[in-house]
């Protein structure tokens, strides 16, 4: 919706609070044991809507449009590319090494092409469609991807720090009304959990 109006910032940050949630799911579950095959499929569920369809029309409304229908057809891409690449995870996900993933995943792409829609304005404007296609190709290429899972911290650090510069930077601005009110309560969950994470990890390690 935010998109179709035309205010690509909350749309970027409601895409944002996304990778948050998605880096918290399955620990969470894993935590509450409450793990299933159900829910495995609903997560790849919402992640072709969060980081496929939702970033896809993000570049749609600000690029594509122009092109009428086809345009339509090209950004419809993404979310394709990104279901196909899901689905190939899903059914390799016993036999994949946590060192690596096959192709970029589709949280890592749906974020990357956020930021560059977001950014559209200060940058050339033929960047934004040819990194949309190299980010189409790499999700569904079987290049080698590091994972980082063995790392634990780093990857959220990263995440949550950008999650945090954004929510700061419309902080700073006092446009509160344009800004999701839920982030609020989002910001401190986030953060106690990756506080809980780092105790957890370092009573482990004193054991």
């Amino acid at each position: 919706m935010y998109s179709a109006q035309g205010d690509y910032r909350n749309a970027a940050i409601l895409i944002l609070i996304g990778m948050m949630l998605d880096s918290m799911d399955g620990r969470i579950a894993r935590m509450l044991q409450v793990e299933s095959e159900l829910g495995k499929e609903l997560d790849s569920l919402a992640d072709i809507v969060t980081f496929g369809v939702a970033p896809a029309m993000m570049a749609y409304y600000s690029y594509f449009s122009q092109f009428g229908l086809i345009g339509m057809g090209m950004a419809g891409l993404f979310p394709l590319f990104g279901a196909y690449r899901l689905a190939r995870f899903n059914i390799n996900a016993i036999k994949s090494s946590l060192k690596y993933f096959t192709g970029v995943p589709i949280t890592a792409g749906g974020g990357l092409l956020t930021l560059l829609t977001l950014f559209q304005g200060k940058m050339p404007e033929i960047i934004l469609p040819i990194a949309f296609f190299v980010i189409c190709f790499l999700m569904v290429s079987t290049l080698k991807i590091p994972s980082l899972k063995e790392i634990p911290l780093p990857k959220y650090g990263i995440i949550v720090t950008i999650f945090l510069a954004t929510a700061i930077y419309f902080v700073i601005k006092k446009e509160p009304q344009r800004f999701p009110y839920f982030i609020y309560v989002a910001i401190p969950l986030y953060v106690a959990f990756i506080s809980y994470q780092l105790v957890k990890t370092k009573r482990k390690r004193n054991q």
